[in-house]
């Protein structure tokens, strides 16, 4: 028997499975290490079927502040479709079927082990805004990966669309050096944009995103 005088002074832990152990709520954690678990989406790089008629790659490097691309990053995108329509309520105009087969106006895609994040989809066209004025063809575009609480959200606009990127209401806020921060090179195939998530220089290279 045991003196009780020496009787451990803490709670003998006993065995249990996931199935029977209770287990509280997980504590706020940074979003990358989360982005593997449930959210693999193998179709989600291809808002529209890669064999669609004028279908293009959009890709994207995530970069962190250290200036190393971040293979665990994942993108969320959203899009208007070739008309500049939503099929969306929220659409002013109301919501309207897309006439591109297949189109779904969201994207989520995960990067490779350079940093480097790709989605299939189709150029959207131009949007109303305030006070009559027209937004630039352009995709949102959210990030998650690790070290951020939440995610940012930027926008991609593309460089063949000059005279409307230089009329759009957001890049016209921005000084012109950090405005091209927002529009992708054209590569073989589609169009490229590199993010850079941190830069204490506001000078610096740093992708200007949205206050959310």
């Amino acid at each position: 028997m045991t003196d009780p005088e020496f009787a451990p002074r803490y709670p003998v832990v006993t065995g249990a499975d996931f199935t029977t152990a209770s287990f509280g709520q997980t504590p706020s954690q940074t979003v990358g290490p989360y982005v593997h678990i449930g959210l693999l989406w193998p179709d989600g790089e291809y808002v529209v079927p890669p064999s669609t008629d004028g279908a293009v790659t959009v890709t994207f490097t995530v970069i962190d502040g250290s200036r190393t691309p971040m293979s665990d990053a994942m993108i969320e995108t959203w899009q208007a479709d070739a008309d500049g329509r939503f099929d969306h309520p929220d659409d002013p105009r109301g919501a309207v079927a897309p006439r591109t087969e297949g189109f779904r106006g969201f994207g989520r895609a995960f990067a490779d082990a350079t940093g480097t994040v790709k989605i299939t989809t189709i150029k959207p066209g131009p949007l109303p805004a305030e006070n009559d004025a027209v937004e630039a063809p352009h995709i949102d575009v959210g990030i998650f990966a690790r070290g951020m609480l939440e995610r940012v959200v930027t926008r991609v606009y593309f460089p063949d669309e000059a005279e409307a990127n230089a009329v759009d209401p957001v890049l016209s806020t921005l000084p012109e050096h950090r405005r091209a921060r927002l529009v992708a090179r054209s590569v073989d195939g589609g169009y490229h944009l590199d993010i850079v998530l941190q830069n204490t220089d506001p000078d610096g290279d740093e992708t200007p995103f949205f206050e959310l």
